[in-house]
């Protein structure tokens, strides 16, 4: 099932980031993913979905942010290894 979130913000917001409604939701999404990995609430892998973007990107993206890219737990890590090494 999916579901869908609504944030009720002024045209100050916009104006004040310099991005179009489109590009504040996209913006949107990948910040409270962020976060929720940020806290070891989500994997990378359910972080990414939840913005709707992959996975490689969604690393990039915790860079841009300055989250710890490799803060894997070792079942990610291990999991991660294995889909690289099938992907080979």
């Amino acid at each position: 099932m999916t579901r869908s979130l609504t944030i009720d913000y002024g045209d100050d917001v916009l104006l004040a980031l310099g991005l179009t409604p489109e590009e504040f939701c996209e913006e949107a999404k990948i910040l409270i993913a962020v976060k929720l990995y940020e806290m070891g609430r989500l994997s990378t892998g359910a972080a990414a979905e939840l913005a709707n973007v992959p996975k490689p990107l969604f690393l990039t993206k915790l860079a841009d942010y300055g989250v710890d890219t490799f803060n894997l737990s070792r079942e990610e890590l291990e999991r991660d290894l294995a889909s690289a090494r099938r992907h080979l």
